[in-house]
């Protein structure tokens, strides 16, 4: 995750890079407590449906996890789904869960968020809900696969608001959305939206079936420039909109890349330190997954790929066992080839996502399809062919419209 507002506020006000804690790396846990879920999302990586799915945790085995989360001391937990607030017991664990970690946040679809079901959860205390859209009005409600899902969404925005919750949207940037990107930041300023989260898309689930959707370099470079202009009026004394970015690491090269044309060279470089110390890609060191089954996967986009299952062993034992994929996604700089190998911003992105390459290639190390930045920008030579995403031949919707 790349948090584009907080580092274009070090431009502003560039402070020294803090020494790393020591010690291994707590990860940020991404739990997918349900699969159940009312919409039928063209992106999702759960493959979600309205039905019951067998194996999911028992209320005792959630609990268990989540006092086992605690006792490790995770920083921050992420309650996700299919959709969550379709777990039976969402409230008991999410209510849990708020006294043994310190940052707790929901990720939703946003439709079931009213009455007393948004009273229950501005009573939990979450630091964060994010609520997923995906265009505006009927581009949402085809992408998500249910009419009416964009004005239940907005619903849900308001209903939050107007208890003190702390919102944000979520938008996966694709062919068939990209160009309502200007209006979701209007949307976010209109109803007072405290964050903005653009999802890069990635090809697992159902996004792995319609991942020739994927926006094309120049929409995602567009796309970029836009929330650039938009985190640099919220620290120039415009209204504040947290920019955070996801499931592309290259967006922090090329946020680099913006700043070394408008910056002197000593803010530039702090910047780059901070940026080298965050590393980019996270999966398996930074970030972790539970599935609604209970298995652990380095992200939540590696469902082939199982660490372990809670239900047998705890998430602590497991993360910090002697796992071979966990210990090489950490490994720094990564065995990445191609592109991604020979690049001289490896040390900022970390390679990018490697599921990418793993579904595209069957190698978790060759180069991620999806960077968008040129050999010249990321300081290589022709490296081979540029792989590329699998051209989309289904239904576009709305093709015309662009925003570039």
């Amino acid at each position: 995750m790349f948090r584009l507002t907080e580092y274009m506020q070090q431009l502003v006000d560039p402070k020294p890079v803090r020494p790393r804690r020591p010690g291994p790396v707590k990860p940020v846990v991404i739990w997918n407590l349900t699969r159940r879920c009312n919409l039928k999302c063209r992106h999702c990586y759960t493959v979600s449906a309205d039905v019951n799915f067998p194996g999911e945790l028992t209320h005792e085995q959630a609990m268990a996890t989540l006092e086992d989360l605690g006792e490790f001391k995770v920083p921050a937990l992420i309650l996700s789904g299919g959709e969550p607030l379709d777990r039976f017991d969402i409230f008991e664990l999410a209510q849990r869960a708020r006294k043994l970690v310190r940052v707790l946040a929901l990720s939703t679809n946003g439709t079931k968020i009213h009455g007393e079901t948004a009273d229950r959860v501005a009573e939990i205390g979450f630091n964060y809900v994010g609520i997923s859209i995906d265009g505006i009005g009927a581009t949402n409600d085809w992408f998500r696969g249910v009419d009416g899902a964009f004005d239940d969404a907005v619903r849900g925005v308001r209903e939050l608001k107007k208890r003190g919750v702390k919102v944000g949207l979520r938008f996966c940037l694709t062919e068939g959305t990209q160009h309502h990107l200007p209006d979701l930041l209007k949307l976010c300023d209109d109803e007072g939206v405290d964050k903005f989260y653009l999802s890069h898309l990635v090809y697992a689930g159902r996004g792995d079936k319609n991942r020739g959707e994927d926006a094309e370099h120049l929409p995602t470079r567009r796309g970029m420039d836009l929330l650039l202009e938009r985190a640099w009026e919220s620290v120039s004394g415009g209204r504040y909109l947290d920019i955070v970015t996801g499931n592309n690491d290259a967006d922090a090269g090329y946020f680099l890349r913006w700043a070394t044309e408008r910056f002197d060279e000593a803010t530039v470089a702090n910047m780059r330190e901070h940026l080298v110390q965050w590393g980019g890609n996270s999966s398996g060191l930074g970030v972790a997954n539970i599935d609604f089954l209970g298995k652990v996967h380095p992200d939540t986009y590696w469902s082939d790929y199982t660490v372990g299952n809670v239900k047998t062993s705890t998430f602590s034992e497991l993360w910090t066992g002697d796992d071979k994929m966990l210990a090489m996604l950490r490994t720094r700089p990564r065995p990445l080839k191609g592109r991604c190998g020979a690049c001289a911003l490896k040390d900022v992105c970390g390679g990018n996502t490697r599921i990418r390459a793993l579904q595209l290639t069957g190698d978790p190390w060759a180069e991620d399809p999806a960077c968008y930045l040129s050999d010249e920008e990321i300081g290589v030579t022709a490296d081979g062919e540029r792989l590329t995403v699998t051209p989309f031949r289904g239904k576009r919707h709305d093709p015309e419209h662009v925003f570039y």
